[in-house]
């Protein structure tokens, strides 16, 4: 909690504008795809995950010390916290899965994706079915 204490306001301001900037690619970006795609599959959101996935491999790699841009921390923060995190945050789970198999941690990356996909389709399910039991019949 003394980490979030001290962090700069700009660094706040900073992770917000990036974040209401990705989110209004993602909202673009779906509406571009959904004119152009008459399908009942989420195209949509397929590329927002994939392109977010790619986008936060350029974004690490270009910030990363020794990185093409300025190593900057706060450069790092708008791109890949607020921008990545608006646009998509399975950008994130891309990368840190990623990074778990550079490191050569098959069991970890395995688990990653087999715990977050399975997770989170359960726990949708479950948000669905509490939210869905309160409705009326009529």
């Amino acid at each position: 909690m003394q980490q979030l204490a001290n962090t700069p306001l700009i660094a706040y301001v900073v992770v917000a504008s990036g974040s209401a900037i990705g989110g209004l690619a993602r909202y673009v970006c779906g509406l571009f795809i959904a004119e152009r795609v008459s399908s009942d599959f989420a195209w949509g959101t397929l590329f927002v995950n994939v392109s977010g996935s790619f986008l936060i491999g350029v974004f690490a790699a270009c910030t990363d010390p020794g990185g093409r841009w300025a190593n900057s921390p706060l450069l790092r923060e708008l791109l890949m916290v607020g921008l990545m995190g608006g646009y998509t945050t399975f950008s994130s789970f891309s990368l840190q899965t990623f990074a778990f198999l550079r490191e050569g941690r098959l069991g970890f990356a395995m688990a990653n994706v087999v715990a977050s996909v399975v997770l989170c389709l359960v726990v949708v399910w479950l948000g669905y079915a509490l939210a869905s039991a309160g409705k009326s019949a009529g």
